[in-house]
């Protein structure tokens, strides 16, 4: 199969709406559910991927999904066949965590692959109560996917509000 480089869409809205192969949640460590995007997923896809979530943490995970890896379960009810869990780093000041939000796209987009997924939706991932700066976090999200290894041939940035998706634009438009 011959990489490609994923046409990259942007679509302002409700992640869990998206008809996609895949839908990437921005989940925390534990991979039980949580608020923002994580809470969502789980309330709006079921409790088959939650089910699937405490295999993983029986069996893989038992410290919970380290930070910038990604790991796939079922999409339930959602109009996807997979949902990718990605833990996003917390933003920091004192330390650039850059790297380990590149990779949650880059890893999200390795999973991808193995599911045969051409199809991928994303939210920001950490720009929520993990506190990334919404330019920087779309830099990082265009940029970790432009360069990836992939043989997804969309990826769709889905983004919640009007600033989220004022950001991912320049980006996209500056690159």
């Amino acid at each position: 199969m011959t990489q490609v480089v994923p046409d990259i869409t942007l679509v302002r809205g409700d992640i869990t709406e998206q008809h996609a192969d895949a839908i990437v949640n921005a989940a925390n460590s534990s991979l039980l559910g949580g608020g923002g995007v994580d809470g969502a997923i789980h309330r709006r896809g079921g409790p088959e991927i939650l089910a699937e979530c405490r295999a993983l943490r029986a069996s893989h995970y038992g410290k919970g999904l380290p930070t910038g890896a990604a790991v796939a379960t079922t999409a339930g009810r959602l109009h996807a066949a997979h949902v990718i869990h990605t833990v996003g780093p917390v933003w920091s000041r004192e330390e650039d965590r850059s790297a380990l939000l590149a990779s949650c796209h880059r890893e999200a987009l390795k999973v991808a692959d193995q599911l045969g997924a051409r199809t991928v939706a994303f939210p920001a991932i950490s720009t929520g109560a993990y506190g990334w700066p919404m330019a920087d976090a779309a830099r990082i999200a265009v940029e970790a996917v432009r360069d990836a290894n992939t043989h997804v041939e969309e990826v769709r940035f889905v983004l919640f509000d009007e600033e989220a998706y004022r950001a991912f634009a320049e980006r996209i438009r500056s690159s």
